[in-house]
């Protein structure tokens, strides 16, 4: 019987950071889920939804090298760079083929984070229990003496080490995914658990989906230190009672604007443009956001509408790459 990859398993969101008992928490890292196979010399890497990663990381398929045949790896793709992780790097990767998938491995290596273990060396370990799988994980990165691109993900017990990760943000830790220590691994099934670090923050209304009447979502930004409106990021889309309550405090631009001629990307890394309608940047909002940030500082992901904040000014704002960003 043939021996495929399977599907992922899940994490359902969880709003407290605590270590259950009879849990393992782990690293949530800044990167791209993936799994990979080797068997043979027949070599499989694939992302969460199914897509062939092979060709655009020549660096990892060289590294399988180091793995025993027929065993098959849980983790995470990412791309280290200046002391963070880069994930705006990790999308151009994505993309690469031949030449230019090498001329970038080169420039912007790739590490595979594992995760947990689905094979080793031909024996299925899905039905094993987590700690069972988590030691024999470890033992494999031991005995191989696995290197670049290979890393082990850090796996605690230890609550006061959970509190500890969660302070790393700043290069890259989203958050912490949790694994009950007797669990199997179900494909497709959302039985671990995460927290993402999420904070608070305010920004500059600039532009608007929708109209100014009926705004659909907001486009955020922050004046640089040379007062250069910045985009930071867009807001998911607001609740019917958030968008009456700040369609009266917004209105439309007249003449110039610091984003005239400016289009706006449908979302991280989409190509889709979005229809907007230019608002006057002067109506402060503070809205909840998680640490995934690009080079710039951008907000990577959609920010969640907190509340108005009209007894701020937009000079109150923290300026856009300041600390306080």
């Amino acid at each position: 019987m043939t021996w495929t990859l399977p599907e992922p398993m899940l994490a359902a969101p969880v709003p407290d950071p605590a270590l259950p008992a009879g849990w393992a928490a782990e690293v949530k890292w800044d990167g791209w889920r993936a799994a990979v196979s080797v068997e043979a010399g027949h070599i499989v890497l694939r992302s969460r939804r199914g897509t062939n990663l092979l060709p655009a990381f020549p660096d990892v398929q060289a590294g399988c090298a180091q793995l025993p045949d027929a065993t098959a790896l849980d983790g995470e793709l990412v791309v280290w760079e200046a002391g963070r992780l880069a994930f705006e790097q990790l999308q151009g990767r994505l993309r690469a083929r031949a030449t230019a998938a090498a001329r970038l491995a080169g420039e912007w290596p790739a590490h595979f984070v594992a995760f947990d273990l689905l094979r080793l060396e031909g024996t299925d370990t899905t039905r094993w229990a987590y700690r069972r799988r988590r030691a024999a994980l470890e033992e494999l990165f031991q005995e191989r003496g696995l290197a670049a691109p290979w890393a082990l993900c850090p796996s605690t017990t230890d609550a006061s080490t959970v509190r500890e990760w969660l302070t790393w943000t700043a290069v890259g830790v989203e958050g912490i995914v949790y694994k009950r220590l007797d669990s199997t691994y179900e494909p497709s099934v959302r039985g671990w658990r995460k927290y993402k670090v999420r904070e608070t923050q305010d920004a500059i209304v600039g532009a608007v989906t929708g109209s100014v009447r009926t705004p659909r979502t907001l486009l955020l930004g922050r004046y640089d230190t040379d007062g250069r409106l910045q985009h930071t990021g867009r807001t998911t889309t607001l609740p019917q009672a958030a968008a009456r309550s700040v369609a009266v405090l917004l209105a439309p631009s007249r003449g110039a604007h610091p984003w005239t001629g400016f289009t706006f990307s449908a979302g991280w890394g989409s190509r889709e443009s979005l229809d907007v309608t230019l608002v006057r940047p002067e109506l402060v909002v503070e809205v909840g956001v998680d640490i995934a940030r690009d080079s710039t500082g951008r907000w990577r992901h959609p920010a969640r509408w907190h509340r108005p904040r009209p007894d701020l000014s937009p000079a109150d704002v923290a300026p856009f790459g300041s600390p306080r960003y």
